[in-house]
């Protein structure tokens, strides 16, 4: 059996699979802000640092899975911790944590967004945060410059972060792989979780707008174990075969709203 780090595993989709890979028998490291084996802020260099060198020292052996699950919406009306959360936090951990893939071979899984292929997105800093990434501190202070009151420049960082991220990822897949460890991105859609819960009544009502097909005819998001089912089998030997992929695990609304979009 193996050991996988999950970060945000203390509900939603996180919860879920570190549920399913307990099921398998697998031990979990559950890595969040509040209720995990290891707490930790996430949003700050400091949280994070405090992450890595506690799964280092409850890990020594190595990791046999990743699985970046941790985020926060646009709705969350903090411009600055959607990037240093969604973005930052992410890569960081995942470099952080390298070294432990590699003494085992394991996979990795971060967690991006259905919403990267939809058009609301700043294009601009996500091409700032994948080049210039490593002066977080002047991006962060950029966003603060931005309006934080208006919900449709939340949502375009939000899928900044998200799209700088699963761009991070396919930069890194090959160099990776090639030393034995395999990075992928899970691209959820509507999912019921406590992110979707504290959305505005505006924003729940365009969620029920845009139709998922394999929800058809229900006013309803997916379950988080929709999603958590498929990040298990990308981090299995079974997906061997997989690395670099962003795969979208929203019902179809990808297929929907891009039909004529193959790659």
């Amino acid at each position: 059996m193996g050991i996988f780090a999950v970060t945000g595993g203390s509900g939603g989709i996180g919860a879920k699979t570190i549920a399913l890979l307990k099921k398998k028998g697998h031990e979990t490291i559950n890595i969040d802000l509040k209720k995990g084996e290891i707490e930790a802020d996430l949003s700050t260099p400091e949280g994070r640092q405090k992450a890595i060198d506690e799964l280092h020292a409850l890990s020594p052996e190595g990791l046999d899975g990743l699985v970046c699950s941790a985020g926060v919406s646009g709705s969350c009306g903090n411009l600055r911790q959607i990037v240093a959360v969604n973005f930052f936090g992410v890569t960081s951990l995942v470099k952080g944590s390298y070294d432990l893939l590699l003494k085992k071979g394991g996979a990795c899984v971060v967690t991006a967004s259905n919403t990267i292929s939809q058009g609301n997105l700043r294009m601009d800093l996500a091409d700032l945060l994948n080049n210039n990434s490593g002066d977080e501190q002047r991006i962060l202070n950029l966003l603060g410059r931005m309006n934080a009151s208006s919900l449709e420049t939340c949502e375009s960082v939000y899928v900044a972060s998200k799209y700088a991220l699963a761009r991070w990822m396919r930069r890194h897949s090959a160099s990776y792989a090639a030393n034995g460890v395999r990075i992928n991105a899970v691209a959820p859609g509507n999912v019921n979780t406590a992110m979707t819960a504290t959305m505005s009544t505006t924003a729940k009502m365009a969620l029920n707008a845009l139709p998922i097909p394999t929800k058809y005819g229900r006013e309803t998001l997916m379950s988080p174990d929709e999603v958590a089912h498929v990040i298990v089998f990308l981090i299995s030997p079974e997906s061997r075969g997989v690395n670099g992929v962003i795969l979208f695990v929203d019902g179809g609304t990808d297929a929907l709203l891009n039909t004529e979009k193959v790659y």
